[in-house]
């Protein structure tokens, strides 16, 4: 039996089939496309440093031994050599580094180091006396040593002088 309710429900079903179908008739057609992404990247290093002080002192009598620290970053896997010159104290070496008392003042020598125990010096010349190492991609800290041994000792004043760490890689 056919009541007024199931043919409305009948005529609702088929205006509802209707239009699914009609909308599977518009359906959209895709394409897709790929595309690659690239990075290039080559060996590269930074370097920071701070300051190394001595502090205040009074007289030479015996060894004063402070660090400090460099920050190297290098790309992963990057071999690199750090090379430390001999300051910018005129008459300074490597092998026998100056502080100054303002220019053509007097001076005080002084040696950096790559160990702790301050024995092996170190220099700007790669193979010899430059510190090698190997980059992880994330910053490393590496520490300066240094050391002011007995010595005579000049007049008070503020000693100084800038010591220019380079990176090779």
């Amino acid at each position: 039996m056919t009541t007024p309710t199931t043919r409305k429900f009948a005529g609702l079903l088929a205006v509802a089939l209707g239009l699914i179908g009609a909308q599977n008739a518009m359906a959209l057609t895709t394409q897709t496309s790929q595309f690659q992404v690239n990075l290039t990247l080559q060996a590269a290093c930074t370097i920071t440093s701070s300051a190394l002080n001595f502090g205040t002192q009074g007289v030479l009598t015996s060894a004063i031994n402070q660090s400090t620290q460099l920050s190297v970053t290098c790309t992963n896997s990057a071999p690199y050599s750090i090379g430390l010159d001999a300051g910018n104290v005129t008459g300074s070496a490597v092998s026998s580094r100056l502080l100054q008392a303002g220019a053509g003042g007097p001076t005080v020598a002084f040696q950096l180091y790559q160990d702790s125990s301050r024995s092996q010096i170190w220099g700007n010349t790669v193979g010899v006396d430059a510190l090698t190492g190997v980059g992880n991609g994330s910053a490393q800290t590496l520490s300066v040593y240094g050391q002011i041994a007995p010595q005579s000792t000049p007049a008070a004043g503020t000693y100084s002088t800038t010591i220019t760490a380079t990176i090779s890689f």
